[in-house]
């Protein structure tokens, strides 16, 4: 018997232990040994749930517990979560998380200090929800030399930007529609201004190009500058606008991400991933390009990917996986301004597709320095 604890017990903890319950013998059968949840951390009191019985508010429970071999953290944040975290690890235990936040920012640390114990940091569920994608970068696409990523990686902005397209509403109808489907937070500022994309593409890129990409380095550009004008002209041009994080290889040994709203040829895949769902492409010298698609978000298809860690890192006692990255080399970022590519402008009365590769810096030029109303990516 394999005991764990989750740590957390909001929608992506509380799936965990629902999948864990309802999956068990698939779930034993996959590990080749039963695995039990122990403990269920949380500051709150849960005295009608049917797991009641295993809530602890002390970390030091778990943290001195022997027998819980791997840690599941979805407490979320980096601050409690990456204390709580790094003590597991110290102490010898496996741990898995869906923190987006905590692997962007600490990722390199923590896997450091899991090597340093022979234990594992596994984090599956930080990108895509339940899309794998993590997993593929390093096991199935490990014999590619990967240049570039890239994809739809927020589902509250795609829904937003798809029922502007689909449905002709204001960015503000839209953003009403998706708080009152649940799709959205009271506060959606982290998904809006692209920093949840942010935070994704960082951990897209530092396992893609095997270096670390920092979060302060990419420059971020949600979607509240979207306006149904821009909407309308990008369907007369054939395009769709979506919100893309990208991450791609600048030269030999340089890279460059970045998050921003794209137009992206209508009949592409990635042009119909519509409503929450999330697409990611990965391009590599061998395989040329691959896509993943699927529900990017949620309870049951984040815990989908947390489970299937635990199996993986039950499987791996004895064994390390290999997923890391090393850190940035001097000089070794490149601004993304600094990236050629088509633009869709919109200036007072007018719009078009720029027909020239250029950089946001020439586009400027172009425009004599005047910000233009709209300035958006052309996706190729």
């Amino acid at each position: 018997m394999i005991h764990i604890a989750v740590l957390g017990f909001g929608v992506v903890g509380g799936g965990v232990v629902e999948v864990m319950e309802e999956n068990a013998s698939r779930i034993a059968r996959s590990a080749a040994e039963e695995i039990s949840v122990k403990y269920i951390l949380d500051v709150r009191d849960f005295p009608e749930n049917p797991w009641a019985a295993l809530m602890v508010q002390d970390f030091s429970v778990i943290e001195n517990d022997p027998d819980v071999r791997i840690v599941v953290e979805t407490i979320g944040g980096a601050g409690v979560a990456y204390d709580f975290t790094k003590r597991a690890l110290l102490h010898g235990k496996s741990v898995v998380t869906s923190n987006k936040e905590l692997v962007a920012t600490r990722g390199l640390e923590l896997i450091r200090i899991a090597k340093e114990r022979n234990v594992n940091y596994l984090f599956e569920a930080s990108v895509g929800g339940g899309i794998p994608i993590i997993r593929p970068i390093t096991q199935c696409l490990a014999a590619n030399e990967i240049d570039e990523v890239y994809g739809i990686l927020n589902g509250t902005t795609n829904y937003i930007l798809t029922r502007m397209i689909a449905c002709g509403v204001s960015f503000d109808e839209a953003l009403k529609q998706a708080q009152e489907k649940g799709y959205a937070e009271k506060d959606p500022s982290a998904d809006l201004e692209g920093l949840d994309a942010c935070r994704k593409i960082c951990i897209l890129s530092d396992l893609c190009f095997g270096r670390e990409v920092d979060v302060e380095n990419v420059k971020t550009e949600g979607i509240a500058g979207v306006k149904a004008g821009d909407v309308e002209s990008a369907k007369r041009l054939g395009y769709k606008i979506k919100l893309l994080g990208r991450g791609l290889r600048t030269g030999k040994d340089t890279v460059t991400a970045y998050v921003a709203p794209h137009l992206i040829p209508v009949g592409s895949l990635l042009s119909n991933v519509d409503g929450v769902m999330n697409g990611i492409v990965v391009h590599g010298n061998a395989i040329g390009e691959a896509m993943f698609y699927g529900a990017g978000a949620g309870k049951r298809p984040t815990a989908s990917a947390v489970v299937a860690d635990v199996i993986d890192a039950a499987k791996h006692f004895k064994a390390r996986k290999y997923l890391d990255w090393d850190e940035a080399s001097p000089g070794s970022f490149t601004d993304s301004d600094e990236v050629v590519s088509r633009w869709y402008v919109r200036a007072e009365g007018k719009d078009a597709c720029l027909t020239e590769p250029m950089s946001k810096y020439e586009v400027m030029e172009l425009t004599g320095g005047q910000v233009p109303l709209s300035l958006f990516r052309v996706l190729e």
